[in-house]
């Protein structure tokens, strides 16, 4: 199926998010799209999908143009998109999201569904038992999935939309081997990502975006620093750490036990110093986000002791864990760590914790506008959260942090951002550790462990290693220590 756009816009208020933008798409290919956060991209795609209307400019299909006013037309014409984080519904079973979109009538026709099932699992080599709950599964698994239930529909232009984020090694050679696979029976594959690796290894033309405009479109053989020089205008500076004598104790763990009903991991002891980066590596699911959740005070520890600057914390409210200096981004920003609906002036009012009871609303705004200028936030005082691009809801959150802090606990503190914004948001985490700050994160990215951490606890099966010396040990050792082997 031949994909075009035509001179495509799309307006969010003032923001110009899709900018007179022309594409063309061969089929059979893997086209990349390429671009920082808020360049345009995923209002592009979900322009394409139907999941939201374009102002101006049209889509042709083979040639013929059309218009779609829904998801579920974009898939009827053969459009289907795998978002970031999988449309599915955890509580029931692969079977059941299988049959998802299916038009077949008053009575579901659940056998010729497993048929279908079982002969895509076979074609890709996916692994997922019809029976299982999909809460179960890994993210990669979920994506493996979504895969087969979009085909099953009659997609024949298949997006994927950040698809590398949160998945393991393993998983994402699975993913570029059924990507390969799926390119070289005549579907068309776009791919859009931040990700020059991912782009390098897999695509066979890439469009770049910048500030909702395409600026280029390059066809292998391309380098990665082409790439990046299209995406912010020119070469980046690497990011440098520099060494710090740890301070006093800021964080101790002993004999700690964390669990939901799931997974249960015991006996983590740990003590973190002022100054310290603590890497947390693991597939996910593993214990990190519990750790990190018993260490804010969002949920108690089953077993054992958090001591913070000196003081038990077991029992004590989360209110107290904030009057202690420890702040905690979660993974989800909208989910837990913003409120959709509320704006930025909003958000810094509530993360200011005034004890005032009326506000003063031009003091905040102003605040906010100072705020939006330092961190470089591509929005205003009256943006709403749900409308800033990952990579500024991001932004958003470290804005969001008090200025003296003892403890800082990051889930994933750059998934989803592009490499300019993964940057920016370790030089403003790196300050606040040369100012005292102990920092302790999560990352499905191996090696962003290893730039950043200064020692590394490894989640395996219920298991946790004993902390190891980043600037002492490789990716591979980390991957083998994640895969049991040798914990």
């Amino acid at each position: 199926m031949h994909l075009e756009l035509r001179h495509i816009h799309k307006h969010f208020g003032a923001v110009h998010a899709n900018n007179d933008i022309s594409l063309t798409i061969e089929s059979g290919t893997i086209h990349g799209l390429l671009g920082e956060n808020g360049a345009g991209k995923s209002t592009l795609m979900k322009i394409l999908s139907g999941f939201i209307h374009r102002d101006a400019g049209e889509i042709l299909l083979d040639g013929k143009p059309v218009v779609f006013q829904s998801p579920a037309e974009a898939l009827r014409a053969g459009i289907g998109m795998l978002h970031q984080d999988p449309l599915d519904f955890p509580p029931l079973t692969v079977l059941d999201n299988f049959l998802l979109g299916r038009e077949d009538g008053f009575i579901q026709q659940r056998a010729a569904a497993l048929a279908d099932l079982k002969k895509y699992s076979a074609q890709f080599g996916f692994d997922l038992a019809p029976e299982a709950l999909v809460s179960s599964l890994t993210v990669g698994e979920r994506q493996q999935l979504e895969i087969m239930r979009l085909l099953s529909l009659g997609a024949k232009i298949l997006i994927f939309d950040e698809p590398t984020t949160g998945i393991s090694l393993p998983q994402k050679v699975k993913l570029f081997e059924t990507l390969k696979q799926l390119a070289q029976q005549g579907m068309t594959i776009i791919f859009v990502t931040h990700k020059l690796q991912d782009a390098e290894d897999l695509c066979e033309r890439v469009t770049v975006l910048r500030l909702g405009k395409v600026v280029g479109n390059v066809q292998r053989p391309f380098t990665s620093d082409q790439l990046v020089r299209l995406m912010f205008g020119q070469a980046l500076a690497t990011s440098t750490r520099e060494p710090i004598v740890p301070g006093a104790p800021i964080l101790e763990l002993r004999n700690v036990t964390v669990a939901d009903y799931r997974l249960r991991v015991s006996e983590i002891n740990l003590q973190v110093r002022a100054g310290e980066v603590i890497g947390l590596a693991g597939i996910e699911g593993s214990g990190q986000r519990l750790l990190l959740r018993a260490c804010a005070g969002l949920d108690q520890p089953v077993a054992g002791e958090i001591w913070i600057a000196g003081v038990k914390m077991n029992r004590q409210p989360y209110q107290q864990f904030l009057n202690r200096g420890v702040a905690y981004l979660p993974a989800g920003r909208l989910e837990e760590g913003l409120v959709p609906g509320l704006t930025l002036t909003e958000h810094f009012i509530l993360a200011e914790r005034s004890k005032e009871f009326f506000i003063n609303w031009q003091r905040a705004q102003n605040f906010a506008q100072t705020r939006i200028n330092t961190y470089n936030i591509r929005g205003v005082p009256a943006s709403r959260v749900e409308a800033l691009s990952g990579g500024n809801q991001q932004r958003a959150l470290l804005a969001l942090l008090q200025p003296n802090l003892n403890l800082i606990l990051l889930e994933h503190p750059t998934r989803g951002l592009d490499i300019e914004s993964t940057l920016w948001v370790w030089q403003q985490l790196l300050e606040r550790r040369k100012r005292g700050a102990a920092i302790i994160f999560s990352s499905a990215d191996l090696d962003e462990i290893l730039e950043n951490s200064d020692r590394i606890l490894v989640f395996s099966g219920g298991r946790v290693a004993k902390a190891l010396n980043a600037s002492e040990t490789t990716v591979q050792q980390l991957g083998e220590l994640i895969g049991g082997k040798g914990l």
